[in-house]
């Protein structure tokens, strides 16, 4: 198909009725189906694609926006895809400029592989920061921990939201109130009938990756890691912000070996909003 004729395709919102497409889209590029993630995002954040006339997606990405709804602070921009025949005709450069543009002053952010820099890069994205995603079969600490986990309740769910509140700097109760059904196990961490950090354990292909994972120090993040892959059987994978070098560090003793680094990037803002020193690991890469 000539470039002009992909210039021309219109970009529309896609739904949960494009599920399969997604799924399409992610294994045409050597991805994973993931279409436990794609579900997620096509409901809790808003997926924009291209149609193919001979069938499928050209691409597609999705867009999480956070803050009052109809008014974000922030969007997160995550699973920007071009279809292998299409890719290197400007595809994703038109996908990205269309929903910058939708987006309008919104603040953005995005995690992005070095192949994808150059090109966040020449739309003026900056690097702000880096994080590590890293995988394996976790071995438990001999040591333990003195950090009180537990199972979440729905009565954890309003104290979990306000502690996310303070610790992202932005409002994400639509994707925070998603997670119970989204993920296999949700874990707070408790001192004094007060929550101190909250973890997730969510099933994607053969691994169980960990996010968000949200905790007062780095002990009780590694109480939570320990908590969650205790309860599971699948290797676990981290997205982990790379500033946390004593959880990295602890990680790799535990089994877990680095898979990816990449680049968090930001538009519109020097660096994300919240608190860096309680925030070690996003919901999933895709959505900040």
């Amino acid at each position: 198909m000539p470039t002009l004729s992909l210039a021309s395709l219109p970009i529309r919102r896609l739904t949960l009725r494009d599920l399969a497409l997604c799924a399409d889209l992610s294994e045409n590029r050597g991805w994973p189906r993931e279409e436990h993630k794609w579900a997620f995002l096509l409901t809790a954040a808003q997926g924009y694609g291209i149609d193919d006339p001979e069938g499928g997606l050209v691409a597609a990405c999705t867009v999480t926006e956070y803050g009052t709804p109809g008014r974000p602070d922030l969007a997160a921009i995550g699973m920007v895809l071009v279809a292998e025949r299409h890719a290197r005709q400007g595809v994703g450069r038109r996908l990205m400029r269309h929903v910058m543009a939708e987006l309008g002053t919104t603040p953005l952010t995005l995690h992005a592989t070095p192949k994808g820099r150059p090109l966040y890069e020449e739309l003026g994205f900056k690097t702000t920061g880096r994080a590590e995603m890293v995988r394996g079969h976790f071995v438990p600490d001999p040591i333990g921990t003195r950090v009180a986990t537990r199972p979440a309740t729905a009565e954890d769910i309003a104290a979990v939201l306000r502690l996310d509140g303070e610790v992202f700097g932005s409002d994400r109760t639509h994707v925070i109130t998603r997670l119970p059904a989204f993920a296999d196990h949700l874990h707070v961490a408790e001192e004094g009938g007060r929550i101190t950090g909250y973890a997730a354990a969510w099933p994607n292909m053969d691994t169980h990756v960990v996010g968000p994972l949200i905790a007062r120090d780095t002990g009780t993040a590694k109480a939570l890691t320990a908590s969650l892959a205790a309860r599971v059987d699948r290797p676990l994978r981290i997205d982990i912000d790379a500033r946390h070098e004593e959880l990295l560090a602890w990680v790799k003793e535990r089994g877990l070996t680095t898979v990816a680094v990449n680049s968090v990037m930001t538009y519109g803002i020097t660096r994300l909003p919240g608190d860096a020193a309680r925030r070690f690991a996003p919901v999933t890469v895709a959505a900040g």
